[in-house]
């Protein structure tokens, strides 16, 4: 699956890339607002930091992608897809519910979530306008709310 890269956990937030991270999310204070409670993860090529993604456990049975990026040098290949299968099989043993939540007009994000199994299931009205400071700007459109998105474990 992720054969061809080098997946590991990043303990001291010294070493977080923050260039990453801020493909998926707009600031560091709001990326702040969740990065040291998370499992944050990269993944690398020849080692090289090429994607990261940040996990955090809602309760014993959720776990919440709190931010999922990929360079834009490894983007359009398969590798978020990977990523989130990765993610599946790794946790959804221990968190059934996978969750999710991204900007209302992010249209490739949503289908990005639906084709890899996730669905809608609810929306956070006004996140976008209550939780940063600066007005957020996406395919022409304000962003307002967050859709949210789950996957659920087959697992028995």
């Amino acid at each position: 699956m992720l054969a061809d890269f080098e997946i590991k956990q990043i303990t001291n937030h010294k070493d977080y890339p923050y260039d990453l991270l801020l493909l998926a999310d707009e600031t560091v204070a709001a990326i702040h607002k969740y990065v040291f409670e998370s499992m944050v993860f990269v993944v690398q090529e020849k080692q090289l930091p090429i994607a990261v993604f940040c996990l955090y456990p809602i309760d014993t049975d959720t776990l919440e992608i709190k931010n999922i990026a990929v360079a834009a040098s490894h983007q359009n290949r398969g590798l978020g897809s990977k990523i989130l299968q990765y993610i599946q099989e790794t946790y959804c043993t221990q968190y059934p519910n996978l969750i999710v939540g991204t900007a209302d007009c992010g249209f490739d994000q949503i289908r990005f979530y639906e084709r890899n199994g996730f669905v809608q299931y609810g929306v956070r009205t006004n996140f976008f306008i209550e939780n940063y400071e600066q007005p957020i700007y996406e395919n022409g459109q304000l962003l307002k709310d967050m859709v949210l998105l789950k996957y659920q474990s087959q697992q028995p």
